[in-house]
């Protein structure tokens, strides 16, 4: 039995179990951008002669990010798209993803810029991973990550940086953060409404999407993207919280809106109990830390 659209009764591709509607394609994604846009908005005025970063992996959720920032600013000639893609140095992985990154900029017409961990930390991601060390590679790669991230924005002159999170990575990370009491790095969790001196505020446009909504999306506008898990990931802890979220989820549709809603109700009490904190020069690199050397000078030390 074919289903049909609620709206136009057209043959249905998707069923939104948290709202009991079927949508065929076009009203899809009609429904799928109409909620980013909002919440670009909802995150934000962008001025005009506003420079965006786009944190672009190559996966389909930086790549819908990508193409959904281009349709909407690519026709406001004062608003500047830069893509930034980190190079961990993951044979197998990363080099393929860039390329689907590259060529996505390319179609696009959106500068590409490429920051490796090779060049900045010293060592390749699969490098670190060799020496065995007893903390996990996904506490070096986050680390390093934002450290190069922020490198690059302030070396283009980056505004904001929109990152590619859905809705499963923010429930995940919520429900992490709260698992682990730390009240603190829930604060701090982004969208960002405050800029701190030396650090660009992130703007995550996917942040009320499903994951399964952006790969149909992906899939549904042709966008091209590399899909592979890191081989790193499966040991990370993140992965007890998905399966956690996503058991949840099916029992209970509409779940993870629901966590993300909560978080939203407090944050800004969060915000007033741990505001952020004084940022000072680390003395190593110069990067702002709230500590005299910051996180990435000191897990350098360990590595190299």
């Amino acid at each position: 039995m074919t289903l049909s659209c609620i709206k136009c009764k057209k043959p249905a591709v998707t069923f939104i179990r948290y709202n009991g509607t079927h949508l065929c394609k076009n009203h899809f994604i009609e429904y799928f951008e109409k909620r980013v846009k909002k919440e670009i908005k909802k995150q934000g005025k962008t001025e005009e002669k506003t420079k965006i970063g786009i944190a672009i992996s190559g996966g389909k959720d930086s790549a819908v990010a990508l193409q959904t920032m281009n349709d909407i600013f690519s026709k406001r000639p004062t608003v500047s798209l830069y893509a930034i893609t980190v190079d961990e140095g993951i044979k197998g992985y990363r080099d393929k993803s860039i390329k689907t990154a590259d060529k996505n900029c390319k179609m696009l017409g959106i500068e590409h810029h490429i920051i490796s961990f090779k060049e900045i930390i010293g060592k390749t991601m699969d490098e670190i991973a060799n020496m065995n060390n007893e903390l996990g590679e996904c506490t070096y790669c986050g680390v390093f990550r934002r450290f190069c991230l922020n490198k690059k924005t302030k070396e283009l002159g980056i505004d904001k940086l929109v990152t590619g999170h859905n809705l499963d990575d923010m429930s995940q990370s919520i429900l992490m953060n709260f698992v682990g009491g730390d009240m603190q790095k829930l604060a701090r969790l982004g969208p960002h409404k405050k800029v701190q001196p030396g650090l660009v505020p992130r703007v995550i446009p996917l942040r009320i999407i499903p994951e399964k909504e952006v790969m149909l999306y992906a899939i549904l506008k042709n966008i091209e993207f590399h899909n592979a898990e890191c081989p790193y990931s499966l040991r990370a802890s993140r992965r007890h919280f998905r399966d956690i979220v996503d058991n949840l989820e099916h029992n209970n549709p509409g779940t993870r809106h629901s966590i993300l809603n909560s978080y939203d109700n407090i944050k800004d009490l969060l915000f007033q109990k741990y505001p952020p904190a004084n940022l000072n020069r680390c003395k190593k690199c110069g990067e702002p830390t709230s500590q005299n050397v910051c996180k990435t000078c000191i897990l350098k030390e360990r590595i190299l």
